[in-house]
């Protein structure tokens, strides 16, 4: 199996260091992303709204995605991620499966996204609003995916099988 140089570079470093890079370098950042991204959606949909490739529904989905995101890493900020400092490892088993099932539904919202945006593509007439939110809305699908990959396939593959 091929290790991505993403997971090469923090495949043996202890849990504790992991954990805070994801809190500095996604949780802090899906926090600032999301209210903007909301925002410039509202604005792209009211004042695009009849164009053929206007996202209508984006900034309701964003919305949706901006709670589940807070809900799904407040449970790993309070309770997951403390087990996993503490060296509980295996036995955050349970946490670590809810956690799974919540990454495969933010990976559905960011299809959801990527249908409704035409793959973050903006149309040749896009105004620089639209523009810019879809260039964020790139730089968000990108941060999250790293966020879900280094969390699957690193944090919690080391915490369920410690002797790989």
């Amino acid at each position: 199996m091929s290790l991505t140089l993403l997971e090469q570079s923090w495949r043996d470093e202890p849990a504790p260091q992991l954990i805070s890079h994801l809190l500095t370098r996604y949780h802090a950042r899906h926090r600032e992303q999301l209210p903007e991204l909301v925002r410039l959606a509202r604005r792209v949909e009211q004042v695009h709204g009849t164009h053929a490739h206007c996202p209508d529904g984006l900034a309701d989905l964003l919305t949706d995605m901006q709670q589940e995101l807070e809900s799904h890493m407040c449970k790993e900020e309070h309770v997951l991620f403390p087990l996993l400092q503490q060296g509980f490892g295996a036995r955050a088993a349970p946490p670590i499966q809810v956690m799974l099932f919540e990454h495969d539904q933010h990976a559905q919202a960011l299809d959801k996204l990527l249908a409704l945006t035409h793959g973050c593509t903006p149309p040749v007439d896009a105004c620089h609003t639209w523009r810019t939110l879809y260039d964020g809305l790139q730089a968000f699908h990108d941060d999250l995916v790293q966020h879900i990959h280094l969390e699957n396939n690193v944090l919690f593959a080391n915490a369920l099988n410690p002797a790989r």
